[in-house]
């Protein structure tokens, strides 16, 4: 093979070889991105992450070729796999978009969020580049200081989804257990620093003849020492039992209702709707549930017409909890909403979904693109966001509530387990993508879980529903597109992590002692 590619080489003109040598650089950026995207569903090569990011690290440092446009090749490429199930919501036919209308939206919500994911990488290029240092241990604390940085920035965005974190969920559960400590940039700066000593390693072996010095590097054996002490450190919190009082318990139903988006709001969908829930829930009460969970939108109705559908009629005659999805009312707006219905009929806490999805329940920058948008797809953009410091209350005690999208900001779930939320309820519904979107989804809901310590109880309307314990590991998955209940206990608990408590710690403290390190060079030098 080295032959052929050699002859082949030499084939080529010298004007050919040169333009390769150009693009080179460029091609193993991408390569190397996409191996990081290949690290989550529907592959899941989760250790690729320890090494995928070292070769984009070499090349912003040594090579000739502009490192910005490196960093967002390997962007594109590492956040257009991982997000490549958003192609899924082709062809919108269940919202009346035509076929043409439709794949363009797609494309364009595809390459946009591919380059937003982009811009992260390429802005932590020019960082490298512009105030890096020579010492190798200055270099790669101040790489993943500003990698966790630009994550959290991210986060704090309306747009978010892929950390360098979920790489490692579902698989890699004893590295996920760093969380507890300062959320999901541990782990990201557990990734960014190993793979930061390796391009070290790399980089100072280029630079010598030895034949062997790569692997003898001292970069390459910091880098084995973190992988193997992190994991080790994982180990033991993952280790640790959990407690299970019986007074704790509680034993929860979920209904996976298994309606297509194509008839969610046609007089079929709803009728569906109404029978696969009721019948449901009847089921699921025989069986000596204490509450039953509806997946997001579950009932496409308007809370004042709740009351009428005989879901609730239910409720009220057999006196056991429902968390029912439907659309709340705020003024002339409407909000995608959980209900608690108690056995009076009455809703006794209401949460509403704080982290929309762009263009799929509102319009960015709606005064701008607004016309434009409407003119390509009959989207209804008056949803409204809730708020970010909504509690609900149960008759169990107070829970932690993401609502589909809800589920990729961490610090959603940290402040509602701060302000005393003892059990985490999701509901989603991920009808409209590729089924290796609501396996991420269901991925980051068990890092949700392990970071607050709380159990977690997962309903969605095509799958992936599960109960998930606090260690992250997954008790029970629903089948995908079919229509499934199911009851489980979980267990309320009261813990408080250290990232519970304190949040990010850990990248402020990165940040600050970059500032130190750069306020003695300055002053040394000066």
């Amino acid at each position: 093979m080295q032959l052929m590619m050699l002859m082949w080489w030499k084939k080529l003109s010298k004007k050919h070889r040169e333009k390769l040598k150009v693009l080179l650089p460029y091609f193993i950026a991408l390569a190397s991105g996409v191996s990081m995207g290949l690290t989550v569903a529907p592959v899941g090569a989760w250790f690729l992450a320890w090494i995928a990011l070292a070769p984009l690290w070499v090349l912003v440092l040594t090579s000739t070729s502009s490192p910005l446009l490196l960093a967002l090749a390997w962007g594109v490429g590492y956040h257009g796999v991982a997000l490549s199930w958003i192609t899924g919501i082709h062809p919108m036919n269940w919202l009346g978009v035509p076929w043409l209308p439709s794949l363009a939206i797609t494309l364009f919500c595809w390459s946009f969020i591919s380059l937003y994911g982009g811009s992260l990488v390429t802005l932590w290029a020019a960082a490298m580049t512009r105030f890096t240092v020579k010492n190798t241990w200055q270099r790669v604390l101040f790489g993943t200081a500003i990698w966790c940085a630009l994550e959290s920035l991210w986060s704090a965005s309306p747009l978010w989804w892929s950390s360098l974190a979920y790489t490692q969920s579902p698989h890699n559960l004893v590295i996920l257990h760093l969380g507890q400590l300062s959320g999901a940039n541990t782990v990201t700066a557990a990734i960014v620093a190993v793979n930061g000593f390796i391009a070290e390693a790399w980089i100072n072996a280029k630079t010598s003849s030895a034949p062997l010095r790569f692997v003898k590097n001292k970069n390459l054996t910091s880098a084995a020492a973190i992988l193997i002490t992190l994991h080790l450190l994982g180990f033991y919190l993952y280790s640790r039992p959990l407690a299970q009082p019986p007074e704790a318990a509680l034993k929860v139903g979920i209904i996976q209702g298994n309606i297509p988006n194509e008839i969610k709001l046609i007089p079929q969908g709803l009728r569906q709707a109404i029978a696969g829930y009721t019948t449901g829930y009847y089921n699921l009460v025989d069986q000596g549930v204490d509450a039953v969970l509806t997946p997001e939108t579950a009932l496409p109705y308007f809370q004042r017409d709740l009351p009428n559908t005989s879901l609730v009629q239910a409720v009220t005659e057999k006196g056991v909890v429902a968390w029912v999805g439907a659309f709340g009312q705020r003024e002339r707006s409407y909000t995608n909403s959980l209900f608690t219905f108690t056995g009076n009929g009455e809703i006794f806490s209401r949460y509403d979904k704080t982290k929309l999805v762009p263009l799929g329940e509102y319009i960015p920058f709606e005064g701008i693109f607004g016309g434009i948008v409407q003119r390509l797809s009959p989207l209804n953009a008056h949803q409204v966001p809730g708020k970010t410091n909504q509690i609900f209350d149960t008759p169990f005690g107070r829970a932690i509530v993401g609502i589909c999208y809800d589920s990729a900001f961490p610090e959603l779930f940290r402040r509602q387990a701060a302000v005393g939320g003892q059990f985490i309820l999701s509901a989603s519904n991920d009808a409209h993508y590729t089924a290796s979107m609501p396996f991420q989804h269901h991925a980051l809901d068990m890092m949700r879980a392990i970071e607050t310590d709380r159990w977690s109880v997962r309903a969605t309307n095509t799958g992936y529903s599960a109960f998930v314990d606090p260690h992250g590991r997954t008790l029970w998955l629903s089948g995908y597109n079919t229509y499934q209940t199911h009851a489980q206990t979980i267990y309320r608990r009261q813990t408080q992590t250290l990232y519970v408590r304190w949040g990010d710690w850990l990248t402020v403290l990165l940040l600050g002692l970059n500032i130190f390190i750069y306020t003695v060079f300055f002053i040394k030098k000066a």
